[in-house]
């Protein structure tokens, strides 16, 4: 319903329920759900800013979940489509881990480094790299896309990237421009993991 809201950080609240900022738009403000680093992120109120949201609708009430950057947003949506995983945990894991992080524990099935997160016990830990890798992992309609590279040797790593980015709702276009610049800042060992970070680093500008 709502891709971002911009406008006036007119109040930020933390306590046992979370961590929460009012963005004022056109008279509105909207309490938004934040991660506690966004909410520290956000240093004063009255300034302008973004946040990319979540409308989260369950049979008691509606509410809203911001983040400062795109990426964060996508993989939190990505999160909470694992059964068990609801809008709580996939912010404790977004804080405990940064999203280019979370997908290399999936793409390795590191379960044992998500259980660092509260709450997360090794069974759940092991469910969300299960349903996570299937998801992200083995997207349809998946075509290389041509990049070439006197870098990077390692072609099945730009695939398995590609895959991920896709998955998560980049268009094929934004894949490309974010390889292109993402792999002058690599190496030619460079991993899945590592050319997801660098190009999610773009992606989200």
């Amino acid at each position: 319903m709502y891709d971002y809201i911009k406008g006036v950080f007119a109040s930020k609240n933390a306590n046992s329920k979370g961590c929460f900022i009012t963005i004022e738009n056109n008279g509105i403000g909207y309490l938004i759900e934040v991660m506690s680093r966004d909410y520290s992120t956000v240093e004063k109120t009255g300034e302008e800013g973004k946040l990319y949201t979540v409308l989260i609708h369950r049979e008691d009430k509606m509410s809203l979940c911001g983040f400062l950057h795109k990426e964060d947003r996508d993989i939190f949506l990505i999160l909470t489509s694992v059964s068990g995983v609801g809008s709580k945990m996939a912010l404790v894991l977004l804080d405990e881990f940064q999203s280019s992080e979370l997908i290399g524990f999936v793409i390795q099935g590191n379960y044992k480094e998500l259980t660092r997160a509260k709450g997360v016990g090794p069974k759940l830990a092991q469910k969300i790299i299960l349903e996570l890798k299937d998801k992200l992992m083995n997207y349809n309609n998946t075509a290389p896309i041509e990049i070439k590279s006197e870098k990077i040797q390692n072609t099945q790593a730009m695939e398995d990237a590609q895959t991920v980015l896709i998955s998560l709702g980049y268009e094929r276009e934004e894949i490309k421009s974010a390889f292109s610049k993402a792999l002058m800042n690599l190496d030619s060992n460079a991993s899945a993991e590592d050319i997801l970070k660098e190009s999610l680093k773009i992606l989200s500008v």
